[in-house]
């Protein structure tokens, strides 16, 4: 479980495909606090340590995976929102974020505004079914506000201190994003089957 509050960004160092998987190594600032099988939320997508060596994490990512998310797009270099699993005793100050990607949006604009960033991403219909003004939504693991639905997308305004910690700061219109609905919708939407007209 993570809270969408991206904890640092790191760089790409390789992405390799071996046979029905890849290989996926990171450079993360905190690598060396981690341990081999730790959960690794990487731009939103919960990712296991499968190896680690000075500086960098590496992490098995199964063709599923990359077929849902856009992980298969990355390259040498890219910047990506990092977040470890949230602690028993930590603190949520996003929302509740698995690290399950429900699928991918594309960037429509990104653009600034004074001192602010007008983000706006198009929402495939199974995710836009769980959006809701006001409501939260993981953008690329960054928990964010919907400031406004729109018929096939959601508009944000992104803070100075969120475009900067996070890896907005290079990210460009037509880019592919991983996105993920709130739980708490989903689990509303289930009870509702559940409990309605037999």
């Amino acid at each position: 479980m993570f809270t969408g509050l991206v904890e640092a960004t790191g760089h790409v160092a390789s992405l390799e495909t071996l046979g029905e998987q890849a290989r996926l190594v990171v450079e993360i600032p905190f690598a060396d606090t981690l341990a081999i099988g730790e959960s690794v939320s990487i731009n939103g997508c919960c990712l296991t340590v499968a190896h680690q060596e000075a500086g960098t994490a590496g992490f098995d990512v199964l063709t599923q995976t990359l077929s849902v998310t856009s992980l298969d797009g990355l390259r040498n270099g890219d910047l990506v929102n990092l977040e470890r699993a949230l602690p028993a005793d930590g603190r949520l100050g996003g929302h509740f974020v698995q690290g399950h990607v429900d699928g991918t949006g594309e960037i429509n604009d990104l653009s600034s505004h004074g001192q602010d960033h007008r983000y706006e991403v198009t929402l495939p219909p199974d995710v836009m079914r769980y959006c809701i003004p006001r409501g939260s939504l993981a953008v690329d693991g960054i928990s964010l506000t919907i400031a406004e639905l729109r018929e096939k997308s959601a508009l944000f305004w992104i803070t100075p201190h969120t475009f900067e910690a996070t890896n907005l700061q290079s990210a460009r219109p037509g880019q592919r994003v991983n996105l993920e609905a709130d739980i708490l919708a989903k689990y509303v939407e289930s009870l509702g089957r559940q409990n309605g007209p037999s």
